[in-house]
Parts: C-alpha cells; sequence; structure tokens
C-alpha cells in the first residue's frame, strides 16, 4: 500500500471545489500550557479529504505561527514544549469566587477575523473540541464564522462533542459528530474520504511537534477516565500506516515525536514491538515522547531497551497512587511494586531517572483512601519526577458521576479541574501539595540539561 500526502509549500491545498476551513479553538480556562498539544483528530479527518477541495487550517495554539504577539518573550523548551500567548478575560459566573486569573489562550480573536473576511468565504469549517470545559473557545469560534463568513456549514466533533452531544447542539453547528462513526460527516459534506490519505500536517508553516497514534482506546476501565466512551474499543492501526506517518513527520523536518496513544504498550508484541523493529531499521533524528500515561505493569526489560534504542527520550508513568486499596477500586490500572519495577526496567536500560515522570491525581473524590502525600514520597523515593494531575469530574464516569452533590455535571464549566479541585480540596490544600511536589523535584537534577 502506498501513501502519497501532498507535499506542498506554505499551507494551502489549491483545487477545484468546496473550500473547506479547520479550526482548532482558543482555550479559555485557568491555566493551559503547549504539552506537545496539536489538534491530531482534526488533521486525520482532514487528511482523509486532501484532493477533494481547499483546505486551510487556522490553529489557535499554533505557538510557531508568524503572527503570535511577543512569541519572543514566551518560554520554550527544547523538546518544543511552552507557554501559549494568553489574556486575562472575565471569569465566567460559576468561577466568580475562585480566587485566580481566568484567561483566554491562543492567539487574538481579531486575527481569525481578519482570516475570514480575507480568506473566506469557505463552504464548511470543521472544528475540533477538547475539553469539555473548554467550550467556550468553541463558541467564539461558531460566532465569528457566523459573523463573517454566514454561509459556512460548521460541523463539530471531538472529546467535547461525543461527551457533551447535546450541550454542543446548542452552541449552533449545523452538525455535531457524537463519537467515532464519520459516515454523517461524508454524507454532510457530499464528499468520499480517501481513509488511506495521512494526517493533514502540510497545514503547518512551522512544524516542531508531530503527532502518532498506533492504536485507538484502552482495554482498562479506570472510573475516573473518560476514554471507554470516545473509544470503546481497543484497536490497534496498521504498521504500514503508522510508519508512512512518521516518515511524513520526518520529512516536513520534525524532531520531537509524540505519541498519543492512551494503552501505548498493551499487546506490544502486535503493536509497539514490530512498530520500533522497524524504526531501528531505519536512521532519523527523531525523538519520541509519551505525555499519555504509560502502563508500568507492560515494561519489561526488553520492551525497555527496544524503546531507548529506537529513541524515547521522555516517559511519563501512570501512576496515581500507592494506596493499594483505591489502586484496587479505580481500576487496578498499576500497583507500587509493578511501578518499582518499570522504573528500574527503564534506568538498566540507559533511560535517564530525571526523563522519567509519575503523574499522580489529586482532589479525587476519594482522596481520604489515596494517601496522595505518601503516594508523592514514595514515587519521589524512586529518583523519579512527579507531576499532579487535578481530577476532572467527567460525566458519564463512575467518579466524575459522584461528584453531583459538589458540582453541576450538566453544565461543562463545572468539569474544570481547577475548579474542582479548588470546591474539594480548598486553595489552601491545592497550593501545599502543588508545592509539595515543586519541593520534591527541586532536588533532583535538571530534568532537560543533558537531554538534547
Amino acid at each position: 500500500m502506498d501513501f502519497h500526502p501532498w507535499d506542498g509549500p506554505g499551507h494551502v491545498l489549491m483545487w477545484k471545489g468546496y473550500k473547506i476551513l479547520l479550526v482548532n479553538p482558543p482555550i479559555y480556562d485557568f491555566s493551559a500550557y503547549d504539552f506537545w498539544l496539536k489538534p491530531y483528530g482534526l488533521l486525520r479527518v482532514a487528511g482523509y479529504l486532501r484532493g477533494k477541495g481547499e483546505l486551510r487550517l487556522f490553529d489557535y495554539l499554533d505557538r510557531f505561527h508568524p503572527q503570535v504577539p511577543n512569541s519572543k518573550k514566551l518560554r520554550s523548551d527544547p523538546l518544543g514544549r511552552g507557554q501559549f500567548y494568553s489574556e486575562i478575560i472575565p471569569r465566567p459566573a460559576p468561577f466568580s469566587q475562585i480566587p485566580r486569573n481566568y484567561r483566554r489562550f491562543g492567539l487574538p480573536r481579531k486575527y481569525f477575523q481578519t482570516f475570514l473576511m480575507q480568506e473566506g468565504p469557505f463552504d464548511f469549517a470543521l472544528v475540533q473540541t477538547v475539553m469539555t470545559y473548554w467550550y467556550l473557545g468553541v463558541r467564539e469560534v461558531i460566532e465569528d464564522i457566523r459573523t463573517f463568513s454566514p454561509q459556512t456549514k460548521i460541523v463539530l466533533g471531538g472529546v467535547y462533542a461525543t461527551l457533551c452531544p447535546q450541550h454542543a447542539q446548542g452552541l449552533g453547528a449545523d452538525l455535531v459528530i457524537d463519537g467515532l462513526e464519520l459516515e454523517p460527516l461524508w454524507r454532510f459534506l457530499k464528499i468520499a474520504p480517501d481513509l488511506q490519505e495521512l494526517p493533514f500536517w502540510e497545514g503547518y508553516e512551522n512544524l516542531k511537534v508531530g503527532v502518532l497514534k498506533l492504536a485507538d482506546g484502552c482495554p482498562f476501565r479506570c472510573t475516573y477516565c473518560s476514554v471507554p466512551q470516545v473509544y470503546p474499543k481497543f484497536q490497534g492501526r496498521s504498521l504500514e500506516y503508522s510508519l508512512a506517518e512518521l516518515d511524513f513527520l520526518h520529512h516536513r523536518g520534525v524532531r520531537n515525536v509524540v505519541f498519543y496513544d492512551d494503552a501505548l504498550l498493551f499487546r506490544s508484541d502486535k503493536i509497539l514491538i514490530p512498530f520500533l523493529q522497524q524504526v531501528l531499521k531505519k536512521e532519523r533524528d527523531v525523538y519520541f515522547h509519551t505525555p499519555n500515561a504509560l502502563n508500568a505493569r507492560f515494561i519489561t526489560k526488553e520492551l525497555a531497551k527496544l524503546m531507548v534504542q529506537a529513541g524515547f527520550k521522555t516517559f511519563y508513568l501512570g501512576f496515581e497512587s500507592s494506596a493499594y486499596e483505591w489502586q484496587r477500586r479505580t481500576g487496578g490500572k498499576v500497583y507500587s511494586e509493578e511501578l518499582i519495577r518499570a522504573v528500574d526496567n527503564l534506568t538498566c536500560a540507559g533511560a535517564d531517572l530525571n526523563h522519567i515522570t509519575a503523574y499522580l491525581i489529586i482532589a479525587h473524590p476519594q482522596a481520604d483512601q489515596q494517601h496522595v502525600e505518601a503516594s508523592m514520597y514514595f514515587a519521589h523515593s524512586l529518583g523519579i519526577r512527579l507531576m499532579l494531575s487535578e481530577f476532572s469530574p467527567i460525566p458519564g464516569t463512575p467518579d466524575g458521576e459522584s461528584c453531583r452533590p459538589w458540582v453541576d455535571l450538566d453544565e461543562p464549566l463545572w468539569h474544570n479541574k481547577t475548579v474542582f479541585s479548588s470546591r474539594f480540596l480548598g486553595e489552601a490544600e491545592v497550593n501545599r501539595l502543588k508545592g509539595l511536589c515543586n519541593q520534591l523535584n527541586r532536588r533532583l537534577k535538571n530534568p532537560l540539561q543533558d537531554l538534547l
């Protein structure tokens, strides 16, 4: 099977036919950081439309866009992560008592409005959605399209559209894609897609980071996770297709490649290991990163060695808690002894301890059983870094539904992790735990000083 992505200059695909706008909206939140964020789902759908019309991408979160204000002042690290341009804005009414600045992250709104006036009109607009509580950015995009390109038909897809379809329909889009089934989209566009095409990475003028997924979904059913709702089945992708995606990114000069898999190590003998074996047969100047939690249970000595040899540089391990009973009740994904073994296997394979990070949840509704502080000290004792993940009450998940006494789950703004942690634990406790995390991490060597 051959893959032939278009590879012309710039970010415009010129053919006769529909003009299709692709939008990755701005973020409305208390905090946001470019932790290798890319609208991979949107780019993948757009790739299927390559050659079917004129595609234009407007990514509000493209930190390397030539028009980013104060771009020289925005800190960035050697791996392509960094700060978004942001502006302080009024807090929504439900957040009036939260003692933090609320911000809009991404390119200024007037840039998109000017873009619509100069580049429109468009026939269709495909808008990606991610966090449910970021919908204010989606609403902004719809409002501007309705004003400056009123004839455009608007389609929403992605996580928010899947988890909160009724709420998403209330924003005024012409079509909301609820889930993975894209046949309604193709009928709406009246376009036959080419499902063998690669993601639309040529939409970026200056691409620094690329994304891969070797499989969709996760076989585990952790009680706090939305993945089973978004991807009901675990399914591997074609090895040939994944290698073609990697080559396309490499050809475009990408050096940092990020896996968005939710279960990258599951069935590794069938999926990841064959991929890495093929990667090692061809020299590529790329580093691999794993911001989605790796399951420590599956990191054997052999797999750890292969990952390091293939170019994996950062390892983020899903740990969440050292409390056995809490681990068992929330899905039993990984236990303390498995984290110890995984760290040992990685370091023996040549991974740097300072590039291994354990995720721990805070503000979980069963926090009294979680022993957060003890869990932090346990992970720190292994010589690895810590990253706290504030719990988000996601509707439809067992743990999220248990939070209805504290928040209104029917209003997606209340899914905000910052708001829930402040409401559940209190600002003082949240700040104390974050301070302890920073203190423990400072005791370790600078994690980036010798990475590149």
